[in-house]
């Protein structure tokens, strides 16, 4: 089974687990300025990490531009300054883009959302010198903070004394470079979706982007625009030749760049549940690329994706998730997101492009497949308690417990975390299941340890991107505790379950990583 977490980086959330290669080896890294220049401090725009109302001890300049703040340049304690006690979260389905002053939210310690999207990121890589995640970033330098790992409740919970055996691995990189949406799809298929034909007209529904000559399509507090740019939900146009197509006024993008009619940040999907009043002309047409579920389904292996909120969301009227009621036409689940209409009921943190098969057209709204695969989370935890659990599952929590920066609590979601693995444990089938907990990506912040590329790793113009943790939780490793150094990616939870029922892969990149059975071999 899989726990699928959301958006923080290795260093950023395991880098002072023991034996690791963290956050002790990473000191020395400093951030750049767009131009190259080491930046002297660190500057902020999360409202409880800016200065006012933490001291200033640290001055200088940065792209330029002079800087005042409580942070040098380099990696910081979260917790030194946000506790998880401290009322810095949004309600649900609140915004607030440079977070919410403590005192004025809800408790979690909650920091403000960080950029994280395709061409981003690979600027933020520099080629691997993982130096320009500051400089790349809306949040500056938040990137740098990290969580003390050992105030975790997820490694409180593993250090405990009847804590099941785990191995951390410390070399698991996302599989493609970018946000929530890419990586959801790259753990289910290792092909990033597409959109035959996309509107190509520079108009509204035109939504390709544009790069700029040194990668990057957007502007930060200290990366000001290129003319012509723009970051949107597509790559970049290509010509017919497979070239990058370069509009009026636009520099061409730099020799690699990722071109053609491919989906690569957000995009909602073709069937419900997708967000409220999103136009048929900005849902991604239904895919047809096979996926690991096509693998299992057509092998006769059973299989689920279980979803915090699913059945609010998908209008599963009366299904064991379902908190609306029984009023015909009426969503009385108070959290229920704005623009909602009956029967789909969607939480107003419940995110539609983290479910992956919702894309597919083997899993359309009505087909025998979405029924008997797509579930909710508390079908779940019951068939965990009851020894009921399917050969693979994949279990993919609601908005608010699922760890993402911005609109959840770190701590909150560790705890929601350690409760679904306690709920297989405490199960009869917890001696015959291997759990894998992964995170989607990086969520915008730094780690020190370069993806592999070229020569140097399994790697291809969709990435893999920057580290992220990743456990494994079985009774037949043979130590109660080790430490993974072997690199994978997020392809590797594919060619686990290939390896492990006998399927051919899906494509090239499952097909060479290596899968995640290497501790029990």
């Amino acid at each position: 089974m899989v726990i699928y977490e959301e958006n923080h980086s290795f260093d950023n959330l395991f880098g002072g687990w023991e034996h690791v290669d963290g956050l002790a080896g990473a000191h020395s890294q400093r951030q750049v300025a767009p131009d190259g220049t080491t930046l002297d401090c660190l500057p902020q725009n999360d409202v409880n990490l800016t200065s006012p109302p933490l001291p200033v001890r640290c001055t200088g300049t940065a792209a330029g531009q002079p800087v005042a703040s409580a942070f040098r340049n380099r990696p910081f304690s979260i917790d030194d300054y946000i506790a998880p006690e401290d009322t810095t979260c949004p309600a649900p389905g609140q915004f607030a883009a440079n977070g919410i002053p403590k005192g004025q939210g809800l408790p979690g310690g909650c920091t403000r959302d960080l950029v994280h999207r395709f061409y981003n990121e690979q600027y933020q890589i520099n080629g691997g010198r993982m130096n320009r995640y500051v400089a790349g970033s809306d949040a500056v330098g938040l990137v740098m903070g990290h969580y003390d790992t050992r105030g975790l409740p997820i490694y409180e919970y593993l250090h405990g004394r009847h804590a099941p055996r785990y191995a951390v691995a410390d070399h698991l990189f996302q599989a493609a470079f970018g946000g929530s949406f890419l990586n959801h799809q790259w753990l289910i298929t290792p092909y990033t979706p597409t959109w035959p034909g996309a509107v190509r007209d520079g108009g509204p529904d035109d939504l390709h982007s544009v790069v700029g000559p040194d990668g990057f399509p957007a502007a930060t507090p200290l990366h000001p625009a290129t003319p012509g740019t723009k970051d949107q939900a597509l790559t970049q146009a290509a010509n017919p030749d497979g070239s990058c197509a370069v509009p009026a006024g636009a520099a061409p993008p730099p020799p690699g760049t990722a071109c053609g009619d491919y989906a690569i940040n957000t995009m909602q999907p073709p069937y419900q549940p997708y967000a409220p009043g999103t136009p048929a002309s900005r849902r991604l047409p239904p895919q047809t690329t096979p996926t690991i579920g096509d693998r299992l389904s057509h092998a006769g292996i059973d299989w689920a994706w279980y979803s915090g909120g699913w059945d609010n969301a998908a209008g599963n009227v009366g299904g064991p998730g379902w908190t609306n009621g029984t009023t015909p036409g009426t969503c009385t689940n108070p959290r229920t997101a704005a623009g909602a209409v009956y029967p789909n009921c969607p939480d107003a943190t419940f995110q539609y492009h983290h479910q992956p098969f919702n894309y597919y057209a083997s899993l359309a709204p009505g087909t025998p497949a979405r029924a008997a695969h797509l579930r909710d989370e508390v079908e779940f935890v019951a068939a965990a308690k009851a020894g009921r659990l399917k050969p693979v599952s994949f279990i993919k929590p609601v908005g608010e417990e699922n760890e993402h920066p911005g609109y959840a609590s770190e701590d909150t979601g560790s705890r929601h975390l350690v409760d679904l693995i306690k709920a297989v444990e405490a199960g009869p089938d917890a001696k015959n299941t291997l759990i894998v907990v992964t995170y989607d990506e990086f969520g915008g912040q730094w780690d020190h340890v370069a993806p592999p590329a070229g020569r140097r790793g399994v790697s291809d113009i969709w990435g893999p991107g920057t580290r992220i943790p990743a456990l494994l939780i079985t009774p037949q490793l043979r130590h109660k505790s080790a430490v993974d150094h072997t690199a994978y990616d997020t392809t590797s939870v594919m060619a686990t379950i290939e390896a492990r029922f006998h399927l051919r892969p899906l494509g090239t990149r499952d097909a060479a990583v290596h899968d995640l059975f290497t501790l029990l071999h």
